[in-house]
């Protein structure tokens, strides 16, 4: 009877219960959505194994470690972190792969991986690649397929790479975020019309400007957005104003090659937006605060009716001479050109200053203003109207030249341009509104 009892008490200790965890891995999410893919098949092989290992007291556990379109050289997934997890927690006496390689394609994570498993007396079993773990033949066989599974990935990631740079080099596109001012259309970059304004409005803006930030204002003001429909920020302008495939090129790894598709910007307005990027930011920053917006833009036409476009030019020495340009001389050719197509910026802009100054003067303008203001405040009266036009003159030259800049074009309708002078027409509704400002500040008090 003694002799029985040990029997019984030996085959007990050696059939004892191992519970096995299957972990399956699938690099791309490409036929996941089947009814059977490739997770199940690996599952189903080594669900088999297991059972074939009955007799040695292998037990299946109910949970499913699965993570499909997780790459092998990474530990950030999902499924294996709940089987570490799991393992650390004294749940699992085996792990169940298809292949080495399902666990992991990095040596040194792979390296990991099995510290862990010692660490919580864990086996490890590849279903087609027999060996044991807990030897050091099985140790050393397992080193060598990693070792040829890391060498795999490496090679197939050099393949990718020599071919997307061949790619590039003959300008193709390659994928990635499409750039604001192309959409994509059969794996290639066509230009979206209405996109590519912004794209040029952002590159003439900035050599206006030559400050991201007063730009960026200026965008936001106009309802510009991202490609997202997201409102413009500094690094969004940024990346527009240093992305080389508004020129036509296609870029990898700092070299620049001919693309397939179509440039946005010339190589002018490139060169002019570089070298101002060139200038050290402080300097740009300080020197973009002595100045402001073009004064006139959008408010200023010539003597046929045309708009005039602020621009400007840069002499030998660097100096930047602004103007503002007829745009019938910006489109091209034009049979009769009007009797002004360009003027000094500085000078125009002075004279229309003066003439509102003037224009502010005058009594005839008091009654206009206040009745435009009392259509805002009718609190106003015709008293307070008077006292904030007259402290108007004497607050100007304490002014900033951006708050100068505010105030005329809030006064100012249009300006048209002859050649016996420019004629300034007022926005009685703009006096109006600068009353009730200066009235609420206590101007006029």
């Amino acid at each position: 009877m003694k002799r029985d009892t040990k029997q019984v008490s030996a085959t007990s200790a050696a059939t004892r219960k191992l519970r096995c965890a299957v972990y399956t891995r699938k690099s791309s999410e490409e036929g996941l959505d089947m009814e059977f893919n490739s997770l199940d098949a690996q599952r189903e092989a080594c669900e088999a194994f297991i059972a074939s290992q009955r007799a040695e007291g292998w037990v299946l556990v109910h949970d499913r470690y699965d993570d499909g379109g997780i790459s092998g050289g990474t530990l950030e997934r999902p499924a294996l972190k709940r089987l570490i997890a799991d393992i650390e927690g004294g749940l699992i006496d085996v792990v169940v792969v298809y292949k080495i390689d399902r666990l992991s394609r990095s040596l040194i994570d792979f390296t990991k991986l099995v510290e862990v498993f010692d660490a919580h007396s864990v086996t490890f079993v590849s279903v087609t690649q027999s060996f044991n773990t807990t030897t050091s033949m099985g140790r050393l066989t397992l080193n060598i397929l990693l070792s040829f599974a890391q060498f795999e990935r490496e090679v197939i990631g050099e393949r990718i790479r020599d071919k997307v740079e061949a790619s590039r080099k003959r300008g193709i596109w390659m994928g990635g975020f499409v750039p604001l001012g192309y959409d994509v259309r059969d794996r290639k970059l066509l230009v979206n019309d209405a996109e590519a304004v912004q794209v040029r409005r952002i590159f003439q803006g900035f050599a206006e400007l030559e400050s991201c930030m007063k730009l960026v204002h200026a965008l936001r003001a106009e309802g510009a957005t991202t490609k997202r429909g997201k409102p413009l920020n500094k690094n969004d302008v940024y990346r527009i104003l240093t992305n080389r495939v508004f020129l036509g090129e296609a870029v990898h790894k700092g070299n620049s090659y001919p693309g397939e598709h179509d440039a946005i910007i010339t190589q002018a307005q490139w060169d002019a937006v570089q070298a101002i990027l060139k200038i050290n930011p402080r300097i740009r920053i300080n020197r973009s605060r002595n100045t402001t917006a073009p004064l006139l833009r959008g408010l200023i036409f010539d003597s046929d009716g045309n708009a005039m476009s602020p621009s400007h030019s840069r002499g030998r020495s660097g100096k930047r001479y602004r103007y503002y340009v007829s745009q019938a001389l910006l489109k091209g050719p034009v049979t009769e050109r009007p009797a002004i197509a360009r003027l000094p910026a500085g000078q125009i802009e002075a004279a229309v200053t003066d003439q509102v100054r003037a224009l502010l003067r005058q009594p005839e303008m008091l009654v206009g203003t206040w009745r435009a203001a009392r259509g805002m405040a009718p609190e106003v009266t015709e008293q307070e109207v008077r006292l904030a036009m007259e402290r108007i003159e004497p607050l100007w030259d304490e002014l900033f030249p951006a708050e100068r800049t505010r105030i005329v074009r809030l006064l100012v309708e249009r300006v048209d341009v002859r050649a016996e002078g420019a004629a300034v027409r007022l926005r009685l509704d703009g006096l109006g509104g600068l009353v009730r400002d200066l009235t609420a500040q206590g101007v006029a008090a």
